[in-house]
């Protein structure tokens, strides 16, 4: 082992995933961002500024602006409305009269605190910093905007010179030395304030970053001269605003100096706009390139460039490179700019830039929506760019977790010295450095004291639910990671176009490859002696997605429910068909048989005491034990020969790896011991049929508990889409066979009942419930993923629960007990109509991805058309062969 375990190996999707996690979860400290408006006050601002710096009657245009469009769709996706501008106005409407708190909550959720630049609006409309203390882990800090000082004490100057009432002769007798003492009093009390962690200059907008570079003396004294006038005339100007380049530049050289002779070793920066804002902007003096004399004036002075000095975004990554006391923030163009924008300003702030000198920030502004679109912004774009990276080696992917933390917490900790530890919110939050191990260290790991393998399988289920692997010998497996090649397979890209005898769909060509990523962290012993086990993934040879992925769509829908606070465990039941190998005779094409009855029924004990049987049980559970899968019930079912195991609950993706796996352990074992496992959803007749059933519980970070709230839009999404959902979970003429109404499959209709067995769907207790209309010949990965997808949909849509709880098997309830409980719709009655079902329901064709669903309804249709050719007995041998 020593000779391979702890070499680089090429990045695979668990670690792009570990990146990907990061991006997720690491906690943010937004550093520049501005006060959340007060309720009387939001109605006064207009809701178009979320996604655009234009104003006045510009503004309207920028509902067909890219940045506008996009704002629109996630804000739907997360308001569960309607996808156009309207519907989202009203549904925000709706969360401010509803509970403002929750909504502001929920936007600023993820955020571990803000620094706040509150000289943008008057307390009279935003609120004080610290009231953004309630919706931040730790508390929120100020950012001092120097101009707004500086104005402030200037108009007071002007009541004091020209109000008869409070006429100041001695400000008259020297203003410039009143006004300068005065700001200077200001900036030193801030410099030793602990809730002041910086300042902000906006002279950008002002006279530009073209700051005079000049003896402060010579400055001064012009500054003197011009006093008098500015003092004079001041009631005739903009007294929010300093109207001369001198004064200006004055400003921003006196707070640097005071920065600079401060006593404190840790010296607060300097923030400068630069680049995007509003027409109001000085926009040709607006590149960060003319700080470059006033960067060498003060290198002790850490100086901040906000906003990527877009669209002067290398300039600022030069800058930051090259001066120790310069960084670069990449705020604002979340969301004000496009997707691809985005990326490409991402891409070139790091041509050149140390991401030790990178911070973000969303620059929230006056409405809550602002912080929640540049975050959610954020993450899609730092995960399209790092993984890519990630994926083509141009980055390991520890140093891109290291970027991630660095750019969205620790720089700007470090830079702002606000002390927060990131170790113990790492522990909170899940994200411990030890989660992140190399492939090397995960089998390293997994294998522990243990001998070495013989070989390794790689494994994926299609599109037929067939379980298929590929197997590489441990000692080339672990060559390869030791002279850090990649593990991936070559798979042809006709491996989703194949039935279970390898006919391939017509329409698909054998050309092309994909790759197929080993996911250690699924690493389990098994199936037979010899052997380890992983599940993979598909990707293009770019590194990225491929649509078709059965496992990657069910990660994608486990992602959809946390972007929206969800999460869920998952169990399986697996019923299963002990039969017996009939010796092939000519003109007999029978080759199972069922074993002797001896009474079999539901969980009688007397079938275990056939030693032959009891000796396999027992076998299963033990070796499943041994691989760490700890079954919690073992039980006959029904139909003779037939049983039922009970796997725990995981999470999801981990709950469908670990039914396939036990699958191949239990049918290896059933095989050595001389018996036929099979899945068949009807292998007998007029025997009870055989599932597996999906046992389902949802949670939430934001909603407490049990709370029916917080379950039962989940279940009602599943409900609305449970026709749809069948095309997943029945996917076999033979599924149809098994489901029939008064036989505990579920029966034939779209309801729920508490501990009802007849129903589709069971409620248990609480958050937890039963799929009950699902089989073994169904792809777990997808069934799950409509599942979930379905699920949270409901939540996002406020989905009500208008189907009453059925008591009864709903085959016996009369017209008007339907209609009472709202149980209007059947279930589809073959894959036709399942299908069909599918593709009329447009929400989870989306969801499930146009692309797959298309592929998966043609290449039912071809099975349906191959198994059609065959009598009914050979098509239900021909099943249990394979199944």
């Amino acid at each position: 082992m020593a000779s391979w375990v702890g070499m680089r190996a090429a990045a695979t999707p668990s670690q792009v995933d570990a990146v990907a996690r990061a991006i997720r979860s690491t906690p943010i400290i937004d550093h520049h961002a501005h006060p959340i408006l007060k309720p009387e006050a939001l109605c006064q601002r207009p809701l178009l500024a979320i996604a655009t710096e234009a104003n006045g009657d510009a503004i309207h245009s920028a509902t067909t602006s890219l940045p506008h469009l996009r704002a629109v769709r996630q804000l739907a996706s997360v308001l569960g409305c309607g996808y156009t501008w309207e519907s989202v106005v009203a549904a925000i409407e709706e969360k401010r009269l509803d509970c403002p708190e929750d909504w502001t909550a929920d936007c600023l959720s993820g955020i571990e605190t803000i620094l706040i630049d509150d000289g943008l609006d008057s307390e009279n409309e935003a609120n004080v910093y610290p009231w953004h203390d309630d919706y931040t882990r730790s508390k929120c800090k100020r950012i001092v905007r120097i101009e707004t000082i500086a104005a402030d004490i200037l108009g007071r100057l002007d009541s004091a010179c020209n109000d008869p009432a409070q006429k100041d002769d001695d400000v008259l007798d020297d203003p410039f030395d009143k006004w300068a003492q005065e700001f200077d009093s200001y900036i030193e009390a801030a410099l030793d304030d602990p809730d002041v962690v910086g300042f902000k200059s906006v002279i950008c907008y002002r006279t530009g970053l073209d700051i005079a570079n000049e003896p402060c003396e010579a400055a001064e004294m012009r500054v003197r001269l011009e006093f008098m006038e500015i003092i004079a005339h001041y009631a005739r100007i903009d007294c929010k605003k300093l109207q001369t380049k001198s004064l200006n530049d004055l400003v921003v050289h006196r707070t640097a100096r005071l920065i600079r002779d401060s006593r404190s070793r840790q010296k607060k920066p300097i923030q400068f706009h630069t680049g995007l804002g509003d027409n109001d902007l000085a926009l040709r003096r607006s590149s960060p390139s003319h700080l470059q004399d006033f960067i060498r004036m003060y290198p002790t002075v850490p100086i901040v460039l906000l906003h990527a000095g877009y669209p002067f975004t290398r300039e600022t990554g030069y800058l930051a490179s090259v001066y120790e006391n310069v960084y670069a923030d990449i705020g604002e163009v979340f969301p004000c700019v496009s997707h691809d924008g985005q990326e490409r300003i991402l891409r070139e702030i790091l041509e050149l830039c140390p991401w030790s000198k990178i911070l973000w920030s969303t620059d929230g502004h006056w409405f809550p929506e602002t912080y929640l679109l540049a975050v959610m912004q954020m993450r899609e774009v730092f995960e399209t760019v790092l993984c890519d990276y990630v994926r083509k080696g141009h980055i390991g992917w520890r140093a891109a977790v290291d970027l991630v933390r660095d750019v969205l917490f620790k720089n700007a900790n470090k830079l702002y010295h606000l002390d927060l530890d990131f170790a113990e919110l790492e522990e909170e939050t899940g994200m411990a450095q030890g989660s992140y191990l190399s492939d090397a260290e995960l089998l390293q790991a997994f294998l522990g004291n243990q001998p070495a393998p013989d070989f390794v399988r790689i494994c994926w289920n299609d599109f037929t639910a067939l379980q298929r692997m590929r197997m590489v010998p441990f000692r080339k497996f672990t060559s390869l990671l030791s002279e850090g090649k990649p593990t991936d397979i070559g798979i042809t890209t006709a491996v989703f176009g194949l039935l279970q005898n390898d006919w391939l769909l017509p329409s698909i060509s054998p050309t092309g490859e994909y790759r197929l990523h080993p996911d250690f962290s699924s690493l389990k012993r098994g199936p037979i002696d010899g052997h380890i086990s992983m599940n993979g993934e598909f990707r293009q040879p770019s590194g990225a997605k491929v649509p078709f992925c059965p496992r990657s769509v069910l990660q994608r829908a486990v992602e959809f429910g946390a972007e929206n606070n969800l999460s869920f465990l998952v169990g399986f039941e697996i019923e299963f068909l002990l039969v017996e190998r009939v010796e092939h005779t000519p003109g007999n094409t029978t080759r199972y048989s069922t074993l002797t009855t001896d009474g079999h029924a539901w969980s009688v004990s007397r079938y275990f005491a056939n030693p032959k049987i009891s000796t396999l049980l027992r076998d299963m559970v033990s070796a499943l034990d041994d691989m760490g899968i700890y079954v919690e019930q073992l039980h006959a079912e029904s139909a003779t020969g037939q049983f039922e195991l009970t796997l725990p609950p995981y999470p999801p993706v981990e709950a469908a790896d670990t039914l396939l796996h036990t699958r191949d352990v239990m049918s290896a074992l059933a095989t050595a011991a001389g018996f036929k496992l099979t899945l068949h959803p009807k292998p007998i007749a007029h025997a009870c049929g055989t599932a597996s059933h999906m046992h389902l519980s949802v949670s939430s970070s934001t909603k407490s508990g049990d709370k029916p709230e917080m379950y039962q839009p989940f279940y009602a999404g599943v409900l609305k889409h449970l026709r749809a959902v069948l095309a997943f979970t029945y996917t076999n003429p033979a599924s149809y066979e098994r489901a029939s109404d008064g036989t505990w499959s579920g029966g034939r209709w779209v309801t729920w009942g508490t501990q009802n067995r007849e129903a589709a769907l069971r409620k248990i207790e609480g958050a937890h419930w039963e799929l009950k209309c699902m089989d073994g010949l169904a792809n777990p990965y997808l069934a799950l993923a409509a599942v979930l997808f379905s699920g949270v949909k409901g939540v996002l849509d406020r989905e009500p629960l208008v189907w009453g709880d059925c008591e009864i098997d709903p085959a016996k309830l009369t017209a008007n007990d339907r209609k009472e409980l709202g149980v209007t719709q059947m279930l589809p009655g073959s894959v036709e109509e399942g299908l069909a079902a599918l593709r009329e329901d447009g929400q989870l064709v989306e969801m499930m991805g146009a692309e797959l669903v298309e592929r998966y309804g043609a290449m039912k249709e071809f099975e349906l058309e191959f198994l059609g050719k065959m009598g009914e007995e050979e098509r239900r041998q021909w099943l249990m062969e394979r199944y």
